[in-house]
């Protein structure tokens, strides 16, 4: 997937004026990206629709409309969208209360690395996690964790195909799988491949 240049986005009055139906388009379009694992783990692949949408947020929101701080709006959101070899995700771990999540962030220490995805007839792919910055600690874990996971030619072949994807998490405090996921995942995620 290419990524977004300054010529890709709205300026700022552009996209006030189209902001209300891009927001409603982009909602939408992150259904079919959603994966659910268990109660509280939620995965949400990102790509480059999403990564524009969430530089047109930034731009908005800090009102920047210099070149350089466009340019490190880019910087920053760029390494999320998928290189073509690759899925990229936001793993949330997510809980209502308060103190039940503070808890429970002590007990997932290591979890964003237990994340896998499995191509079906090939092996495991686990998460390459937060290669921006560590986001735990030997007292806790993040809520919000950056997920890479890297496909073989042979595996992104075998999507392309039509391959069913399965997915889960085994940590010794949380287990979940869901296999397949939805069609509708699967193709989006399809679609995120090159061969």
């Amino acid at each position: 997937m290419e990524k977004l240049t300054r010529q890709d986005l709205y300026s700022l009055e552009q996209y006030n004026e189209m902001r209300d139906s891009f927001r409603q388009r982009i909602m939408a379009h992150k259904e079919n990206r959603r994966l659910q694992l268990g109660d509280n783990i939620l995965l949400l692949f990102e790509d480059r629709l999403i990564m524009q949408y969430q530089v047109q947020e930034m731009l908005k929101a800090e009102k920047i409309f210099d070149a350089a701080g466009i340019e490190e709006e880019l910087a920053t959101y760029n390494p999320l969208i998928p290189d073509g070899s690759n899925w990229k995700a936001t793993l949330m771990i997510q809980y209502t209360d308060v103190k039940q999540r503070q808890q429970q962030l002590t007990r997932l220490i290591g979890i964003e690395k237990l994340i896998w995805l499995q191509v079906a007839g090939f092996a495991r792919v686990y998460a390459i996690a937060d290669e921006d910055l560590p986001r735990d600690n030997a007292e806790k874990t993040s809520a919000v964790h950056f997920l890479r996971f890297e496909l073989e030619v042979d595996m992104r072949q075998a999507i392309q195909a039509g391959a069913d994807i399965a997915a889960g998490v085994e940590h010794k405090n949380y287990h979940a799988i869901v296999d397949p996921v939805a069609a509708t995942l699967r193709d989006a995620l399809a679609a995120d491949l090159a061969l």
